[in-house]
C-alpha cells in the first residue's frame, strides 16, 4: 500500500514516519509512505500557494493551481484522493477497514483559512476526523494514516486487533499486567485463574459494561447473541440501570 500527504509543511511528517508501528511497516515494505511539498508545486517565483479570498474576509486560501498540480503529479487508475476537511464524511473504523483496501491513498491536507472551494471538485471524498478546528489538515492524515496502517496485513498481527475498540461494535474490554496486587488494587481473579473460557465471557462482560457506561450509542441497533443478551442482564442489573429497549433487545 503506498500513502501520499500532501502539504505545506512535510517536515511535520519526519517524526511520525520514523516511529513505532509506521517505521516497522515502511522497514518491512508493507506500506510506502511519502510526505510531498505542495510548495514545490507553486508557478510563483516566491513560492506562495494562497491568496486573498475573492469578497473579502480574514486569513488567506489555498490557490488551485499548487495544490491540482500536486495531486496530479502523484494520481494514477488506482489513487484515492481524499481532502481533510471539516465537512466531510466522519472517520471511524469501518471507513479504515474501507480504506485499507484501496492500493494508493492521496491524503490532502489544507491549511491557512481553508482551500479554494473548487479544489472538492477534484478530489474523491472529504474525511473529517472530529467536530472541532485544527490548524490544518497534517494532524487529521496522521490520523488515518496510523489507523489504516496498522491493518495492513503483515503490519500487526490479525488476533492483536480482533478484540480492539470498534472492531465488534464495542469498546475493548480493560487489560491489567504485573504486579497483581498494587497498593491494595487487585487485578480481578478471574484472570488469574487460568480458565479460559471464564476470562473470554469475563472480557465480553466487562466490554459490555465499558460500552455502556462510555458509549451506549454503539448498543443501539445492534445484533445481539444469547451470550450478550444474557450478560449484558447482569451488567444492567450490577450497575442499577434500567433496560433501554432501544439498546437492549
Amino acid at each position: 500500500m503506498r500513502i501520499s500527504i500532501l502539504t505545506l509543511f512535510p517536515e511535520m511528517f519526519d517524526g511520525f514516519m520514523n516511529t513505532s508501528i509506521i517505521k516497522k511497516a515502511r522497514l518491512k515494505e508493507l506500506v510506502q509512505m511519502e510526505a510531498v511539498d505542495i510548495r514545490e508545486f507553486t508557478d510563483d517565483r516566491h513560492r506562495r500557494v494562497d491568496e486573498y479570498p475573492f469578497g473579502g474576509g480574514q486569513g488567506m486560501i489555498m490557490k488551485c493551481q499548487p495544490v491540482l498540480d500536486c495531486v496530479d503529479s502523484l494520481r494514477t487508475e488506482n489513487s484515492r484522493v481524499l481532502l481533510m476537511g471539516p465537512t466531510g464524511r466522519r472517520f471511524d473504523q469501518a471507513m479504515a477497514h474501507e480504506l485499507v483496501q484501496e492500493q494508493h491513498l492521496i491524503l490532502l491536507c489544507g491549511h491557512y483559512e481553508g482551500l479554494d472551494a473548487r479544489i472538492r471538485e477534484f478530489v474523491d471524498d472529504e474525511v473529517s476526523i472530529g467536530d472541532y478546528v485544527l490548524t490544518g489538515g497534517e494532524i487529521a492524515a496522521m490520523v488515518i494514516s496510523d489507523a489504516v496502517t496498522r491493518l495492513v496485513d503483515g503490519v500487526i498481527t490479525e488476533q492483536s486487533h480482533l478484540d480492539e475498540s470498534f472492531e465488534n461494535g464495542l469498546l475493548e474490554y480493560p487489560q491489567y499486567t504485573r504486579p497483581a496486587d498494587y497498593k491494595g488494587h487487585r487485578v480481578p481473579e478471574v484472570l488469574l485463574s487460568g480458565h479460559h473460557e471464564k476470562i473470554r465471557q469475563f472480557r465480553l462482560k466487562e466490554s459490555l459494561r465499558l460500552t455502556l457506561r462510555v458509549r451506549p450509542d454503539l448498543l443501539k441497533n445492534r445484533v445481539w447473541t444469547l451470550e450478550e443478551q444474557r450478560l449484558m442482564e447482569e451488567v444492567l442489573q450490577e450497575e442499577n440501570v434500567l433496560p433501554d429497549e432501544k439498546t437492549v433487545e
